[in-house]
């Protein structure tokens, strides 16, 4: 019978003065722990922790101070509740600190590593909408080992390859031009669950096009900013309410329309054992249209920081090649987010020597495929395990 587990809460003071909240799991004595947190979830009941605690770490799970609500998420900004977490966990005494971080958070936990590792002079001086991050004054502990399960190339690419470009008015997210609408048939569109066909020239033409209207935000994004900052400038030399309104003024818009990855409808491309369909399902007027979607409402400063996939820092094509530690990446065969030709360059990325890529038959959230199949959580799990104990001697 497994020692019974203890597991307790502990509430963190990050040094820009905000608090966040860290779950410690443990059976006592253990030397090592494996952190795990998401920029925008709570993750205390996540399936790996189980696996974790069997390979005789302790299981460290930490929400972002914001939870469940990433309006105001700045990746520079979430450094912070980062670094409150693993300078705790020097202070209980662990001596060896694995990041693990599961799909958001592997982009997140990728950040967090290169600018760990950059001299505090060196560290991003400015969020993409121009904020002061304070980074370099930032106590930043430096991980052991990193360990990524189902990681996507960040947020803002994620949005980037799902964002539909075929919006012609931000304000009026139906209005549609035909020719690029990924769900027209005359496009190549089938209803699930067939799969759909695209042309390779209506491809390029697409992804072009979802390069454009990502840079139209951002532009926009940064229009708004740039507003408030000279309101600001002529408030100091002269005090008016007209500017004082506009100083203060914090404006929040929609982002419609952002689950049309091509390959999630035409399984030929990037090909893997996935189903059709998004993280959301096989019905996008649901998921592209819906309430609920990735990047749905923003502020200027989340978007350019969080979202973009040109203007974010937190991606794995600006990140990777920043890991030096011994790396385990753990990739599910029928992800729907989460495609092949992304695991193959994140993989080829990492510029460690010490790298080991363990791939397992599961969706994205490690389930089974089909009836009958055993849960891709079970032989991830044990992947981390054995890792753990064959690379680092964790027992």
């Amino acid at each position: 019978m497994a020692t019974p587990y203890t597991m307790t809460p502990h509430v963190l003071f990050t040094q820009d003065g905000q608090r966040t909240l860290g779950f410690l799991f443990s059976r006592g004595g253990e030397k090592s722990v494996v952190c795990m947190m998401h920029p925008r979830e709570m993750i205390v009941t996540n399936y790996l922790v189980p696996d974790i605690l069997d390979a005789g770490c302790a299981c460290w799970v930490q929400g972002p101070r914001s939870v469940g609500n990433d309006l105001r998420l700045e990746h520079e900004i979430a450094l912070f509740d980062v670094a409150a977490g693993l300078t705790h966990l020097r202070i209980l005494g662990f001596s060896k600190t694995i990041l693990l971080g599961l799909s958001g958070g592997a982009g997140l936990y990728a950040f967090y590593n290169q600018q760990s590792l950059a001299a505090p002079a060196a560290r991003i001086a400015k969020t993409p909408g121009g904020r002061p991050t304070k980074l370099a004054d930032l106590d930043m502990p430096v991980a052991d080992a990193l360990v990524f399960v189902s990681p996507h190339p960040g947020q803002g690419k994620l949005l980037l390859a799902g964002i539909d470009p075929s919006v012609i008015d931000e304000t009026q997210p139906l209005t549609t031009d035909a020719s690029l609408d990924p769900f027209n048939p005359v496009n190549g569109f089938k209803r699930p669950l067939d799969s759909s066909h695209y042309a390779a020239d209506f491809i390029e033409k697409y992804r072009a096009a979802q390069i454009k209207r990502v840079e139209k935000i951002d532009a926009f994004s940064r229009a708004l900013i740039a507003e408030k900052i000279a309101a600001r400038q002529r408030l100091k030399e002269r005090p008016n309410r007209d500017d004082k309104w506009r100083s203060s003024y914090a404006p929040v818009f929609n982002v419609w329309r952002t689950d049309a990855d091509l390959r999630c409808w035409d399984l030929s491309l990037d090909p893997s054992e996935r189903r059709i369909g998004s993280l959301w399902g096989p019905d996008p007027t649901l998921s592209n249209l819906g309430s609920v979607g990735f990047g749905r409402v923003v502020t200027p400063e989340s978007w350019l920081s969080t979202w973009s996939g040109l203007s974010s820092n937190a991606s794995f094509d600006k990140c990777g090649s920043a890991v030096q530690q011994p790396t385990l990446l753990v990739a599910y065969t029928g992800d729907n987010c989460v495609f092949p030709s992304d695991v193959q360059t994140i993989f080829a990325g990492l510029q460690t020597s010490q790298k080991t890529r363990v791939d397992v038959r599961g969706n994205h959230h490690g389930l089974p495929l089909a009836p009958g199949d055993a849960p891709g959580q079970i032989a991830a799990g044990l992947a981390i395990q054995n890792w753990l104990n064959d690379v680092l001697g964790v027992r």
